[in-house]
């Protein structure tokens, strides 16, 4: 078996768990699917958002909708190949009316589900998306409009916060600096890389 196998039977077992019960005390009754995430089990990048949008929701895949589609185009312009990476949500439940994630729900679905997704993945770098996402990893109260871009040194990776794709759509003034950051994120991308091979 390859790590890349290995890692998705892990993954496998996580999701498993819960794809057919209510343990989690937060999942919502009128959600369609849980979306667990998607993607490169041993990616090196890892893209983090806040939480799963109707489309979403209705495919039990991450990214799909709008956003999902404006992400799709700013990853192709950067030339980052969306099937290498591991995309999830911080909240792997669509949250009654889209409303925004409360405290007790990014704090259940991080030590249910996104910590573990991390110490299975690995990656080497994380771009969280949006404010939620930052927060819910560096753990403490951000301004995405102060910290987009930045580089937040980890133990075992790095975070690089970006605007959320959906802020985007609403505030297309900032779509070229969100382009810029997503160009940066590959050529960190690439020199991360390019140091592992090497060795």
């Amino acid at each position: 078996m390859t790590i890349k196998e290995h890692k998705q039977e892990l993954l496998d077992q996580l999701y498993n768990t819960y794809k057919k019960s209510n343990e989690c005390h937060v999942g919502y009754k009128e959600r369609t699917n849980i979306v667990f995430g998607e993607g490169n089990p041993d990616a090196k990048l890892m893209l983090i958002g806040e939480a799963p949008g109707e489309e979403e929701d209705k495919q039990g895949l991450p990214f799909v909708g709008r956003s999902g589609i404006l992400l799709n185009k700013a990853l192709a312009l950067a030339e980052i190949n969306r099937s290498e990476l591991y995309i999830t949500n911080v909240v792997k439940c669509r949250p009654p009316n889209n409303r925004t994630p409360s405290e007790t729900e990014i704090k259940t679905c991080t030590e249910m589900f996104l910590d573990k997704q991390i110490k299975i993945v690995r990656p080497k770098v994380i771009v969280t998306l949006g404010s939620i996402a930052t927060r819910a990893l560096l753990n403490k109260e951000v301004k995405i409009t102060k910290i987009h871009g930045q580089i937040f040194n980890q133990e075992n990776f790095i975070i690089i916060p970006i605007y959320h794709p959906s802020y985007v759509l609403r505030n297309r003034s900032v779509s070229q600096e969100w382009l810029d950051d997503i160009k940066r994120i590959r050529e960190i991308y690439i020199k991360i890389i390019n140091h592992k091979n090497e060795k």
